[in-house]
């Protein structure tokens, strides 16, 4: 499977609300560094695990619409929008934030991540 293939299928899951299938995706000395709007934040894999469990606890779903992917060898940068539905307001999709993220893939799973969001 292609480097762009693995981070489609893992923006395409469920991955970034349940650290079960998030697990599945993650390689074991994964790392993000993060530039959000509240600041720097680097995670780690238990880091990533347990910011999906206390997603789990908001929303009860979760959508990502891409609208830009770029492969190069095992590099995936990407430009997503991240909706949800909350559990107080299931029926209605509430954009969350916009990301752009540069994903390396290592033994066909997320290695290192270096994203950038913006709120709403």
């Amino acid at each position: 499977m292609s480097a762009k293939q693995i981070v489609q299928d893992f923006y395409k899951s469920d991955a970034l609300i349940n650290a079960t299938v998030l697990d599945i995706y993650l390689h074991p000395e994964v790392i993000l560094e993060w530039n959000s709007t509240k600041g720097f934040i680097k995670m780690d894999r238990k880091g990533l695990l347990d910011i999906a469990t206390a997603l789990s606890k908001a929303y009860i779903r979760s959508k990502v619409s891409i609208s830009h992917i770029l492969e190069e060898g095992n590099l995936v940068s990407v430009r997503y929008s991240h909706y949800i539905k909350t559990i107080e307001n299931p029926r209605e999709e509430m954009l969350l934030a916009h990301f752009i993220v540069i994903w390396e893939i290592k033994d066909d799973k997320l290695y290192r991540g270096y994203q950038m969001s913006q709120l709403s």
